[in-house]
């Protein structure tokens, strides 16, 4: 009897190939950077070649945070800082903490530094200058600083004999309608500053410029007590996001 030797063949099976797997994964990683960098390319040169008019809010936000956010897409995130806020100039100004939380905190300090230098632009328009005669800058650094805050704050404008700004400062930050003002701390400051004359502002966060009951009874306090030192009361103004009441011109001062 024979014996018949089966011989068995070794068989390799196909290795896998890790590099192949990945390929459409980076392949898709390339597509994505690709289009990122023509939309930012293409962002930059509309800017460039027009300025901000022929960008929409979405857009500039976009363009803001790149500098802090390069390989990130912040078009999401400018659109989610409008939904959130409701405008770009609500996100500039909303508090740092809610900014952080959506967007992260290297943006949201990008965002928080175009504000200051916003507000920064708007007193240099204010300082050096008689403020009588440069109302509508004056009004102006008031939007700018005080229209979109979330909470109230009382400032105080302190002039000299010429109407000129001898200093800005808040005097009482509040709640979202309410904000403790003291008429002798307001006097108190004048005098230590050497001021001759005044101009209070404070925020309404709900929007509507109208003056509370509390407000003409605060201003009529402060006036009395101004009256007295012979410091000049010029006015009260009271800034919302729709808009600004004096009370010089609405015949309440």
């Amino acid at each position: 009897m024979s014996i018949q030797h089966t011989q068995f063949t070794d068989v390799t099976a196909p290795t896998f190939d890790a590099r192949r797997a990945e390929a459409p994964s980076c392949q898709r990683l390339r597509l994505l950077d690709s289009a990122l960098r023509d939309r930012r390319i293409a962002l930059r040169a509309r800017f460039q070649d027009h300025g901000g008019d022929h960008l929409n809010d979405a857009e500039i936000l976009e363009l803001i945070m790149l500098a802090s956010s390069p390989r990130k897409d912040t078009e999401p995130l400018a659109r989610k800082l409008l939904e959130e806020f409701g405008g770009i100039a609500s996100a500039f100004a909303a508090d740092t903490a809610r900014l952080e939380a959506l967007i992260g905190a290297p943006a949201a300090q990008d965002l928080k530094l175009v504000q200051a230098a916003s507000k920064r632009v708007a007193k240099a328009r204010i300082t050096h200058r008689p403020l009588i005669s440069s109302w509508d800058a004056v009004l102006h650094y008031c939007r700018t600083t005080l229209a979109h805050k979330e909470t109230e704050e009382f400032r105080v404008l302190f002039l000299d004999r010429r109407n000129m700004l001898i200093a800005d400062e808040v005097l009482g930050v509040g709640t979202v309608d309410h904000v403790p003002v003291y008429p002798r701390e307001v006097l108190k400051r004048a005098l230590e500053l050497n001021s001759c004359a005044i101009i209070l502002v404070h925020n309404h966060p709900s929007g509507d410029p109208t003056p509370s009951p509390s407000d003409i009874e605060m201003t009529k306090l402060i006036k009395q007590a101004a009256d007295s030192l012979s410091i000049t009361l010029h006015d009260h103004l009271i800034i919302g996001a729709t808009g600004e009441t004096s009370f010089v011109s609405n015949g309440l001062l």
